[in-house]
């Protein structure tokens, strides 16, 4: 997975890879701080049911050399990456994900939650893992599930059983970390119950040179639950960059 330094990192346009049943209204936030850094690509990981295949898609669309950021699912997408074509990411950032393969607990609920949408029931599906996604002071939150219920409208059905299934399949990327030599920044929320802070401080203990921030009273949802937060964080690692 290494990646070849460059003298202009922080020019590079920047991809943002949402999470599950996840679109752009995830990153709307911190869209105006990205902007300043130059030009702003998100992907639609929703075509496609493996982690591989979804990179793939991503690569054939993304400029030449880029800043990479994915959240959750982003993220475990963003490892395929580097490890299809390290040297054209400039720069890494992950956030509320992990490098680990899925567990078998989690590998069965994704079935549960799949046969839901296979029954046309996405909305209880995301209704249902919405408490667990977020800090425990945000589940009563009427304005942030309502954001929630509306990106996995705006993902569809059919996209998030492929999501799903890319999701439960993925492999293990923890043998590739060692190997990321571009600037990597790991953003965890003090509360995420789907991908904890013990998941990042790993990556952040394998992935050299890596730089790890820890976004209090927040859960999975680190770029909607606190932005302005995380906005500080990105800011501050992209002015530091090359």
């Amino acid at each position: 997975m290494s990646s070849p330094s460059g003298s202009n990192v922080s020019a590079c346009p920047i991809v943002l890879i949402p999470g599950l049943a996840c679109s752009p209204r995830l990153f709307a936030p911190q869209l105006p701080v990205l902007w300043r850094h130059g030009s702003i690509c998100i992907a639609s990981p929703t075509r496609h049911a493996s982690i591989a295949a979804l990179a793939a898609a991503i690569l054939e669309e993304a400029p030449p050399r880029f800043i990479l950021m994915g959240l959750s699912m982003g993220g475990y997408i963003s490892f395929e990456i580097l490890r299809q074509a390290p040297h054209r990411v400039a720069a890494l950032a992950i956030l509320d994900s992990s490098a680990r393969a899925d567990t078998e607990e989690s590998r069965e609920n994704r079935q549960r939650m799949i046969a839901l949408a296979a029954q046309g029931k996405l909305t209880l599906a995301t209704e249902l893992s919405f408490p667990r996604s977020v800090h425990p002071q945000a589940a009563s939150d009427a304005t942030l599930r309502q954001l929630v219920l509306a990106m996995a409208e705006d993902t569809g059905s059919d996209a998030y059983i492929r999501q799903q299934t890319a999701i439960a399949a993925r492999p293990d990327a923890r043998a590739g970390l060692a190997a990321i030599a571009c600037p990597t920044l790991i953003i965890v929320g003090d509360s995420d119950a789907l991908t904890p802070p013990a998941l990042a401080e790993e990556m952040h203990g394998l992935i050299p040179r890596s730089e790890l921030a820890i976004i209090p009273r927040c859960g999975h949802l680190s770029t909607l639950e606190q932005p302005e937060l995380v906005n500080q964080v990105l800011q501050q690692w992209l002015a530091r960059l090359p």
